[in-house]
């Protein structure tokens, strides 16, 4: 597992085991904040055993930035802290956490030991929290998914994006049009540093380009499915859409965007596909 220290008390674990996701950890004389955990126990163990060596104080907080069981399963390795997240996110665990978790258990058995925690301290729009001289603000940032999260560490003009950013942007289930509008919103916060969900920090002078080319990825592959739906073509069709021609890499996270990118085709086809038979059926009913 890498660990890169972004600023003095910023630290970034990306992960070996599974798609480079990131957990952070945030240092403060009163304490330590985690952002987001890493799926895989063993890994987690050893942030947490980080964070604790570097703040005698704890754990203070771990903040959930969605859902996703890729960022939440190491959250039971830290009992003694507080849970974060956005109220969506906690409705959607109480619903589907358990059950999830034991698909997973079941696939996957190095996940054997976890336990799923149910945050308890929720928001709805923003939240700020203050500790030990720190700004860390949390805001909400639907788009790849109704609960996402992002945490802006002011004083280190330092983002945690979470999967709002990631080397090819992710909408199966999620809205496109939200995402672009968290996307631009990172362009107003005047940041040295970000953390993306999967792939590791990007550079100030990197960071509005990724944004911008995650925008633009967005716009072409929804303009490109939508003429081979109008066009009537069939769902192999999709095959011709070349990631590299939506402005994006195949090379990021060992090849894994390339998958990534055709489940974005897949999903904008369905959808696009059902709407659009939707729309025919209602005119044939209305006799137009």
């Amino acid at each position: 597992m890498l660990r890169e220290r972004v600023t003095e008390n910023v630290y970034v674990f990306i992960s070996d085991l599974y798609a480079e996701v990131a957990a952070t950890v945030v240092v403060t004389p009163e304490g330590a904040v985690v952002i987001d955990t890493l799926p895989f126990p063993q890994e987690t163990r050893r942030v947490r055993d980080f964070a604790l060596r570097r703040c005698p104080e704890g754990v203070r907080y771990v903040v959930n930035t969605h859902h996703h069981a890729d960022h939440i399963y190491g959250s039971y390795l830290f009992p003694e802290s507080e849970l974060i997240a956005h109220r969506q996110c906690r409705e959607i665990l109480l619903k589907v956490g358990e059950a999830s978790l034991a698909q997973a258990k079941a696939q996957t058995p190095a996940l054997a030991a976890v336990k799923l925690r149910i945050p308890q301290l929720v928001f709805e729009t923003d939240l700020l929290l203050r500790l030990g001289e720190k700004t860390i603000h949390l805001m909400h940032a639907p788009g790849h998914t109704p609960d996402g999260v992002m945490v802006h560490i002011r004083e280190d003009r330092v983002l945690v994006a979470s999967d709002v950013v990631t080397p090819v942007p992710l909408v199966v289930r999620g809205n496109r049009e939200e995402l672009v509008k968290s996307l631009r919103r990172i362009k107003t916060l005047g940041l040295e540093n970000l953390i993306q969900g999967h792939g590791g920090v990007l550079l100030r002078g990197e960071i509005e380009e990724t944004v911008d080319g995650s925008v633009v990825y967005l716009r072409t592959i929804e303009n490109k499915v939508r003429a081979l739906v109008e066009k009537g073509l069939p769902r192999s069709a999709l095959s011709n859409i070349d990631i590299e021609a939506c402005g994006k890499s195949r090379i990021p996270l060992g090849g894994m965007v390339q998958r990534l990118h055709q489940a974005n085709l897949e999903y904008l086809y369905d959808e696009m596909l059902a709407e659009r038979e939707g729309n025919t059926g209602e005119t044939a009913r209305l006799g137009r």
